[in-house]
């Protein structure tokens, strides 16, 4: 299994060297991937980390894609309604060309609903305009004169460019947890990335978008990965307040206890993780990387043989 980290841009006063330092840190000791996160506005009665000193994802990648050389780069989510879908194919490819083709992109439909209301887009709508976003990346990346049409775009007579480095195109990955979000990761998607999710219900889910995939008439098998926030006893150390954490799963205890939790995702069929460390203080999160790089991955590496 994969092992990623979450960048910290977002939550904490902005300091771009030591995000960089991370980042680095990451693709020294040999961890797979670092993951940026999307939000546009937090509505002020919203409790989330991500209201606070939140970098653009969009903005991060490209200056990722140059502090970095061999790590890959994922998003995990770009929320597909909030944006014009043409111009974000355009910068997505422009980042894996810049990156030497290492972009994972992870979409999704979105939930906060006052953020829609002030960006102006209808909420009832995010799950046509991400079928219809998705439909666009793959024609914009696959075909230098596409020829598409779709409820508010019509490709004809122009070219796209640039074309991913990747062929035939970066992996689209979608998240959710409705029964929805599988089955459009089943018909548009090349695989489901889950967030903040249990071993048992990763589980359950994973045995689903099996079902769609083969109901989709989808050949081989969907990638399955997971973004969970990570706490190390011993390790971790504060940074915001961790009512911030809400209720989603976290991954937590002691290093051995941490890894026996992430072999269950493993078994279960989870091929990469991005882990949320952004919880912590910087030094508990360079400490964390080493932590995964050095005693975790071995414990994984033993599982998969």
């Amino acid at each position: 299994m994969k092992l990623g980290i979450c960048l910290p841009h977002y939550g904490r006063p902005i300091e771009p060297s030591r995000l960089a330092q991370l980042a680095a840190r990451a693709e020294e000791v040999g961890l797979d991937s670092v993951w940026v996160t999307d939000h546009v506005v937090v509505p002020r009665d919203v409790a989330l980390i991500y209201r606070d000193d939140m970098l653009d994802p969009l903005a991060v990648l490209p200056w990722l894609a140059g502090v970095t050389e061999r790590i890959a780069l994922g998003t995990s989510v770009i929320v597909l309604p909030y944006r014009s879908p043409l111009p974000v194919a355009k910068l997505l490819a422009s980042v894996d060309v810049l990156s030497s083709g290492r972009l994972i992109v992870g979409v999704a439909v979105g939930w906060l609903e006052g953020e829609f209301a002030a960006l102006g887009v209808p909420f009832r709508e995010r799950g046509r305009r991400t079928d219809e976003a998705i439909e666009l990346f793959r024609a914009a990346w696959t075909q230098e004169y596409p020829e598409v049409k779709t409820p508010n775009h019509q490709l004809s007579g122009v070219k796209v460019s640039p074309m991913p480095l990747q062929k035939p195109r970066p992996p689209i990955l979608v998240g959710g947890a409705s029964d929805a979000a599988l089955r459009r990761a089943a018909r548009l998607g090349d695989g489901w990335h889950a967030s903040g999710m249990a071993p048992s219900a990763f589980r359950a889910s994973a045995l689903a978008m099996a079902n769609h995939w083969k109901d989709a008439g989808r050949e081989g098998s969907p990638e399955l990965t997971l973004r969970v926030p990570l706490l190390l006893d011993g390790i971790h150390r504060p940074a915001v307040d961790p009512a911030l954490l809400g209720t989603r799963h976290v991954v937590r205890g002691p290093i051995a206890a941490a890894a026996k939790e992430l072999r269950q995702y493993q078994t279960a069929g989870c091929s990469h993780v991005a882990l949320e460390l952004s919880y912590s203080t910087y030094p508990a999160i360079l400490d964390t990387i080493d932590i995964l790089a050095e005693e975790i991955r071995p414990l994984l590496d033993q599982r998969d043989r």
